[in-house]
């Protein structure tokens, strides 16, 4: 078993910030890469950062220079700082881990938080 959970979302005016961050639990070996998606009311599930093991980082054009993923010293904690906020901006935003699970010894790319709404007024 393998959980996520993510906290820090919440209501910002425009050109305010937030962090989220997400933790993982469970069965794991290790964690290969962890990243941020968000969706937006009628809109597909779109990639918004993601960081490796190494720290190598990737970001969506529409937050770069906005926002900065990082990993936590624990390795098993990913956070998204948010700056300079838009409206849109506002979605759904999910935590997502690609990693070796400890039971199975197996890779899994499919593993999800719960989710945390971000909502920016304009």
């Amino acid at each position: 078993q393998v959980k996520l959970v993510e906290s820090g979302g919440g209501l910002v005016q425009a050109g305010g910030s937030l962090i989220l961050s997400c933790v993982v639990s469970g069965s794991i070996m290790g964690i290969t890469e962890m990243g941020w998606y968000r969706q937006a009311p009628g809109k597909q599930r779109e990639v918004v950062a993601t960081i490796t093991s190494d720290d190598v980082a990737n970001y969506v054009d529409s937050v770069k220079g906005r926002f900065t993923i990082s990993r936590g010293g624990a390795r098993d904690t990913v956070h998204l700082q948010m700056t300079n906020l838009k409206p849109e901006d506002t979605a759904v935003y999910y935590c997502n881990a690609d990693l070796v699970r400890s039971d199975t010894g197996a890779r899994s790319f499919d593993n999800w938080g719960q989710g945390t709404q971000v909502t920016v007024s304009s």
